[in-house]
């Protein structure tokens, strides 16, 4: 007699208990909602500034200001996914820099998220300098929730510098300022770097963000004023 076919289950097989298709960390409503945060901060940037910026400067330079700050945010992504993500949360390479490399590969994004992304060893390579802290979402989510942060800090640098630099200065500047600049602070606080070691917390980004990106703009418009 042939088998019996298994019993209909209408409950579908990623939310059937024991199917495996949902990894036992993940958690699908600490995912949400860090998707979520990432997305507000994202919306700050385009199109906040996007508008703010072409709408605060003289009309001749309204097109260009709001192409400053969608430039920013686009280039960021790109080089982020490239190489920067690694060199702010990554293997360390110096006390304030992380080793380059990319974050694009599937085996690395679906995997469970790790702030650092991987453990940090001291110069004897058994003693822990800085445990992983993982999260319960994967690394996908990380990668873009980090990156919505860096895009902003270089669009909040862009308001430094309206109506006073070229688009194709503009243009060179981000991809730099993000690997020698932004990259330092964000390992140095955040990826487990000397600053974490020292005790020094910045929880929403005062440090990393808001205190390099108004340095950097204060210094950026001095030098193309």
């Amino acid at each position: 007699m042939a088998a019996s076919p298994p019993p209909y289950n209408p409950v579908p097989v990623a939310y059937q208990g024991g199917a495996g298709a949902v990894p036992v960390w993940l958690n699908k409503g600490d995912n949400a909602w860090q998707m979520v945060a990432a997305t507000l901060v994202g919306l700050q940037s385009v199109p906040g500034l996007v508008i703010l910026y072409g709408s605060i400067v003289k009309k001749k330079w309204a097109v260009n200001s709001a192409f400053m700050a969608l430039y920013a945010f686009a280039a960021v992504v790109i080089c982020w996914v490239s190489w920067a993500y690694k060199m702010s949360f990554g293997d360390k390479l110096l006390p304030f820099w992380g080793k380059t490399g990319p974050a694009l590969g599937q085996k690395f994004l679906i995997n469970q998220a790790a702030l650092p992304a991987s453990t940090h060893y001291f110069s004897d390579h058994k003693t822990v300098e800085t445990a992983e802290i993982t999260p319960w979402y994967p690394m996908a989510t990380m990668v873009w929730f980090q990156c919505v942060f860096a895009a902003i800090t270089l669009i909040l640098l862009a308001g430094s510098v309206l109506g006073r630099m070229n688009f194709k200065a503009w243009m060179m500047f981000v991809p730099l300022w993000l690997t020698f600049s932004y990259t330092v602070g964000a390992f140095s606080l955040w990826g487990g770097g000397f600053l974490f070691h020292w005790g020094v917390m910045d929880y929403s980004g005062g440090y990393v963000i808001h205190l390099s990106s108004g340095i950097a703009g204060f210094t950026t418009a001095y030098w193309v004023n």
